[in-house]
């Protein structure tokens, strides 16, 4: 669908299209033209306006088709697909108008009324040629990249996101990422963070069922006000996963995974503000 024809739908019918609303759209938009003025050889002017640019892209994310069959839809090639998608994700990047806070925002929240909560998020990934295990997770039963998602409870804000291949353990990355918390910041996790109170000791987990026991009422309990804390970041990663590219298996080389789930997130940041 071109620009043209997609600025005549609904605010809400425009939503279900892209992912994203029209402001945040037009903020897209203006942030390519900018770019593009900013330059000094513009050289060969491109097939598509920049407001059909950056809509090709946002439905590479939401749909996650091929370039090819993108391609056919725009009336580009395939290289000229990923030549726009590259080009548009590293000036929306760049700008820094959708960063995330970061983990440094995690060090200086220290009221104790603040409260995160942590999840693990897995990606499916195509059978790699080498390496198999390193890609391999048991959870899932198939080869996957993990994204550590860290957000604000109360305001469901994704403050940063890590990543690591499949076989890496929940608490592995985490130790791994470099997260640090403010003294009194309580954070909230599952059951894969099992010995995270060693490192915070304001962090709480589900109490695992003990082996050949049973839990107790007020275990069971503790569990279900804990789980009706963590739910929120549930329904942030399913927020994030409309975009298929995060969702589907994903084809692309792993290098950039991180840029665009990044970007994804700040995008949803940012649709939070509005």
């Amino acid at each position: 669908m071109k620009f043209w024809r997609a600025k005549q739908l609904t605010s809400r019918k425009f939503k279900r299209l892209t992912g994203v609303s029209r402001q945040t759209f037009q903020l897209m938009v203006s942030l390519v033209k900018a770019d593009e003025q900013n330059k000094n050889k513009p050289g060969r002017p491109p097939k598509l306006i920049i407001e059909d640019q950056v809509l090709m892209v946002i439905q590479y994310w939401r749909e996650y088709r091929t370039y090819y069959h993108i391609g056919l839809d725009w009336g580009l090639s395939e290289s000229a697909v990923c030549r726009t998608v590259h080009q548009i994700e590293n000036i929306l990047i760049s700008s820094r108008k959708f960063s995330l806070p970061g983990k440094k925002e995690l060090w200086k929240m220290s009221s104790q009324e603040d409260l995160v909560v942590m999840d693990v998020m897995e990606s499916p990934i195509e059978k790699p040629h080498i390496g198999q295990k390193r890609f391999f997770s048991g959870k899932q039963g198939e080869h996957t990249l993990k994204t550590q998602v860290i957000i604000h409870q109360k305001s469901s804000k994704i403050i940063c996101l890590a990543h690591a291949l499949g076989r890496i353990h929940d608490f592995r990355l985490f130790k791994t990422s470099g997260v640090r918390f403010g003294e009194l910041l309580k954070v909230i996790a599952d059951k894969g963070y099992q010995g995270i109170n060693k490192i915070h000791q304001l962090s709480e987990t589900p109490i695992k069922k003990p082996k050949n026991k049973k839990l107790t009422k007020e275990q069971k309990k503790y569990n279900r006000e804990l789980n009706r804390l963590r739910i929120t970041v549930e329904h942030v990663n399913r927020r994030l996963k409309i975009f298929k590219i995060l969702s589907d298996k994903y084809r692309n080389r792993h290098r950039r995974f991180g840029l665009r789930s990044n970007l994804i997130a700040g995008l949803y940041n940012h649709e939070l503000a509005l």
